[in-house]
């Protein structure tokens, strides 16, 4: 059961209606955890804000759910799993490469520096090393892409900690469990 009401997106009215609007206009529907952080606009605007500045930015779509996939796996999150692989299929992604990036890596090997890059800012807090911004670098990302890397992490890892701490009932197809290697 979640810890937080869910927003009804007919009931909403003024600045969260307007967002409301939107998320559905982008997705075809308002999912339970945009409605949970109906609760405070403010949040659901900063996320929303960050997220379409992200979408726009120099990391391909299917890089950037590579990166969702790898950051709710690690941080444990059942709703992002599901919205992600989701978001994943309607990106291009395999089942495959969906598996993939669950483990942290990808099969192809430019995406695959930029999710190894991405769980080294999450399992380290942020203190990564300098061979690891080497190595995210050799692959051919340059600073602005390194950047976003960065920010896709925390936007994750905002998510993931939202939907585990409100514990949403998932709206989305859920992710089936990994199996060992």
């Amino acid at each position: 059961m979640a810890n937080l009401n869910l927003i009804n997106p007919d009931l909403a009215q003024g600045e969260l209606k307007e967002l409301f609007a939107a998320v559905a206009q982008t997705f075809g529907t308002v999912p339970n955890f945009i409605k949970a952080m109906g609760n405070s606009p403010a949040l659901l605007g900063g996320f929303l804000g960050l997220y379409g500045g992200l979408s726009k930015g120099a990391i391909d779509a299917a890089t950037a759910e590579r990166i969702a996939l790898a950051m709710a796996e690690t941080n444990s999150c059942q709703y992002c799993l599901a919205a992600h692989t989701a978001l994943a299929q309607g990106a291009g992604l395999s089942a495959d490469e969906i598996t993939a990036a669950r483990h942290g890596t990808s099969s192809d090997t430019r995406a695959a520096a930029a999710v190894v890059f991405a769980r080294a800012v999450l399992d380290n807090k942020g203190q990564v090393t300098a061979g690891e911004i080497d190595a995210v670098r050799q692959a051919g990302y340059n600073d602005a892409q390194i950047t976003e890397i960065i920010g896709h992490v925390g936007l994750n890892t905002l998510l993931n900690y939202f939907g585990k701490a409100t514990r949403i009932d998932i709206d989305f197809p859920r992710a089936a469990a990994l199996t060992a290697a």
